[in-house]
Parts: C-alpha cells; structure tokens; sequence
C-alpha cells in the first residue's frame, strides 16, 4: 500500500489512529509515548498501562483522550525501557500489528512513527526500511491513508533517503 513520508509531531496529528512507540510495558515516558501523553493525557497513560504489559512485537490499543484521534495503538517494538534494544524483528513485527489493529477497527488513517528507532537502540535507516517494506506489502480492507511521521530534521532526511533507496 502507498503511504506518505511526513515531519512532524504525531500529537499534532489527526487521524483515525495513531500509533505509540511503546516499549513492552506501556508505561508512556519519553519520545514519542511523551509526546502524546502530555497532549492525551493522563487517562491515556493509565489505559495504556492497563493493558501491559505485552510481549515484544504485540500492540494494545486504548481510546486516544485528549488527541485528535479515536484511537491509540501502543506497538511495543522495544523491550521495557532499559531491558534491551529494539530489533529487526521486533521493529517488523509492532509494524506489522499496528496496521493490522487499525484496519480491524476500519480506520481509514493512521500515523506511525519510527517505531524503535533513535533511543529505542535501532538505527533510523535500517528502521525507516523495515517500517517503509511493512506498509507496502500491507494489504487492507480500510485503511488508505497512513503517515509514517518523524520528529526532527536530521532524522527526516535519513529516513526519506532510506525509503528511496527501499524504492529505487
């Protein structure tokens, strides 16, 4: 499926839902988790928290609060904050399950962002291809506008490099 390469922050967003860098915990702290707490709210750490934890790779999915969403997906692509690194696999697999928990609930949008890349411990390159080969090779029933978002500059231009080279 096609998506956009876009730079932002994914609490600014609106979508249908929008997908949590979690770690297996849920516990939402810094990064991404930060940025969307701080707009959700503390209700939405407190359901994510709920949930967990989970193993590496799987999501859960709460009611997104205070954002601009009616979903949050919290993919656990890396262990609990300090266990341990994101990898390849675990990267695939969040990805993998995020677009599936969307498409399940019929959402039409969805962003996603780097999932375990920067200080979950994966490089953003070999992340942005991995996430980039996970949405295309998605088949859906209703999603048609997926996002994938990144923070800062640097990283923006790592990742759209990584996807040209994934394309090309």
């Amino acid at each position: 499926m096609e998506f956009t390469l876009i730079q932002g922050d994914i609490a600014q967003q609106s979508a249908d839902a929008l997908v949590n860098a979690a770690g297996t915990s849920l516990q939402m702290g810094s990064g991404v988790a930060g940025a969307l707490r701080r707009v959700g709210g503390e209700q939405l750490n407190d359901a994510a928290v709920s949930k967990g934890p989970v193993e590496l790779g799987d999501v859960a999915v709460t009611d997104a609060y205070g954002l601009d969403a009616e979903y949050v997906i919290h993919a656990a692509a890396m262990p609990h904050y300090g266990d341990g690194q994101a990898t390849e696999a675990s990267i695939r697999n969040a990805t993998r399950n995020a677009l599936e928990a969307a498409d399940e609930r019929g959402c039409e949008s969805l962003v996603i962002p780097a999932l375990g890349c920067g200080v979950a411990g994966f490089s953003t390159e070999d992340g942005a291809a991995i996430i980039g080969e996970e949405i295309q090779s998605f088949d859906p029933e209703s999603l048609d506008d997926v996002r994938f978002i990144i923070y800062s500059d640097a990283e923006y231009e790592t990742a759209n490099r990584a996807l040209a080279e994934e394309t090309s």
